[in-house]
């Protein structure tokens, strides 16, 4: 994790520059992938103001802490940034368990069941693709099985759309 300090109308001494990086470095224990976090430290007169803005994934979170002393701020501010970091773990932590959840609610993924409700037997007589036409338009289907006479194979023949025929013929691979 990156730490930028940035000091603004103050020294930044050695005590404060690691005063905060310890109390950032504890943010680490709740949550671990923290990419870089940046300490900004402002004094006006007798106002002490400290802002931490925590970058973690892909959620940033800034807090800001003023008080009369500087180390108070800071802790004031660590306080603040903590609540967020907690809300932000306890958030992941509720969406896998929910998802986790979800999961176990479905027993097994599987397609739509396939249910056939009629069975017909078709006499497959030879006859030209014509002749196949007139029956599926005499019958009223959309399609029809039939033998071809030439070839002696199992053809389809169907209507479309735009009121034209298809003819689906079965090819070995």
């Amino acid at each position: 994790m990156r730490i930028h300090i940035v000091a603004r109308k103050i020294e930044l001494t050695e005590s404060i520059r690691s005063f905060i990086e310890a109390k950032i470095n504890k943010l680490e224990d709740y949550i671990k992938n923290i990419v870089w976090a940046q300490a900004i430290l402002t004094v006006e007169k007798k106002r002490h103001t400290a802002e931490i803005v925590v970058h973690a994934g892909r959620q940033t979170m800034r807090a800001s802490a003023t008080a009369t002393d500087l180390y108070s701020a800071v802790d004031s501010v660590m306080d603040k940034i903590e609540v967020q970091i907690k809300k932000y773990k306890e958030r992941f932590k509720e969406y896998d368990v929910q998802k986790v959840r979800n999961y176990k609610e479905y027993t097994s993924y599987s397609l739509p069941e396939i249910r056939f409700s009629v069975f017909k037997n078709v006499s497959l007589k030879p006859m030209n693709r014509e002749e196949a036409v007139l029956e599926m338009e005499r019958l009223g289907y959309n399609f029809w099985m039939f033998m071809d006479k030439p070839s002696k194979q199992v053809l389809v023949v169907f209507k479309r759309l735009d009121n034209t025929y298809g003819l689906l013929q079965p090819v070995r691979k």
